[in-house]
């Protein structure tokens, strides 16, 4: 068992910071003892888990899936950690968190409010908003952020979910147009797309290689709002490319149907950012400990 998660706190941090010597500088160890730990780890499961290029890392489908597996192994040696604290300690004081409308809203909510219920001395203060908040200058604890992070200078980040997007439709549209048993048959279809300041997002799936392949269907409704569009999906205006949290309850009662069930699904992650300090507050740890544990479920239809 101890050869099995040697490694795996190194190959999830090349992961998350995206090449070798990111990975080094956040353990403290050199780049060489990264890149020989990721070796020995795929020699020891006999997969090649990531794709090297001389700017960066990609997983390989055998390595996304690996991944997975180590966050949640991670995540539960990180859980047993935190209930031992949290049967010493209690959190207080104010924790001022900065989390996206939407997904703050449905899913990361409900999990600081339960800690809250758990932790009576704890002060929570959660700012809903899609725009990317200075943590430092705004006076956040904590941030909540899907998709790319960019620029972390003086921040520290942890992966606390994976999302999975998924095509989606109405009965009744697919009633009419017929199903989509491929990305080829997309374009024979109606799309109503996420869009914002005049860039529509543009659907993506993972290839075999490593890559993405582009594949919107023509569409002559977009939204800027993710709800509304899977409102608009649900009154058979078109397929929508959405989030399966989001869509998770409407194809539980058959509102929505999940389409291209053998095509790869993009995953991305949903980042925790909080200011570098030698001394995490407890309150912050125990948020994040919490986000990590509850929202990976929170991501499947």
């Amino acid at each position: 068992m101890s050869e099995m998660l040697n490694g795996v706190d190194v190959f999830v941090a090349a992961v998350e910071t995206g090449s070798f010597a990111a990975a080094a500088e956040r353990l403290h160890v050199t780049r060489s003892a990264v890149a020989k730990t990721i070796a020995r780890m795929e020699a020891r499961l006999d997969v090649r888990l990531l794709h090297r290029t001389t700017r960066s890392l990609a997983l390989t489908e055998d390595g996304q899936g690996y991944y997975e597996h180590c966050l949640r192994a991670l995540e539960e040696l990180r859980a047993g950690e935190t209930a031992l604290d949290s049967g010493r300690r209690e959190a207080a004081g104010r924790l001022r968190v900065s989390v996206p409308t939407l997904f703050g809203r449905r899913c990361v909510a409900p999990v600081l409010a339960r800690l809250a219920a758990r932790h009576p001395r704890l002060e929570l203060d959660l700012s809903f908003s899609d725009r990317q908040v200075d943590l430092i200058e705004d006076g956040f604890d904590l941030a909540i952020r899907n998709g790319e992070i960019g620029d972390g200078t003086g921040l520290m980040t942890r992966t606390v979910s994976l999302q999975r997007m998924s095509v989606c439709a109405s009965p009744a549209y697919l009633d009419r147009n017929g199903r989509p048993e491929s990305l080829d048959d997309l374009s024979a279809h109606q799309a109503i797309t996420y869009g914002r300041a005049d860039r529509i997002r543009t659907w993506q799936f993972p290839t075999g290689d490593g890559g993405l392949r582009e594949a919107t269907p023509p569409s002559r409704m977009r939204f800027d709002d993710l709800e509304a569009l899977a409102d608009a999906a649900e009154a058979g205006y078109g397929l929508a490319w959405l989030p399966c949290w989001l869509i998770r309850d409407r194809v539980r009662l058959g509102a929505l149907v999940p389409l291209l069930d053998n095509t790869p699904r993009l995953v991305f992650r949903t980042h925790a950012l909080w200011p570098e300090t030698p001394h995490l507050p407890l309150r912050v740890r125990f948020a994040i400990d919490a986000l990590a544990t509850a929202l990976p479920g929170s991501a499947e239809l």
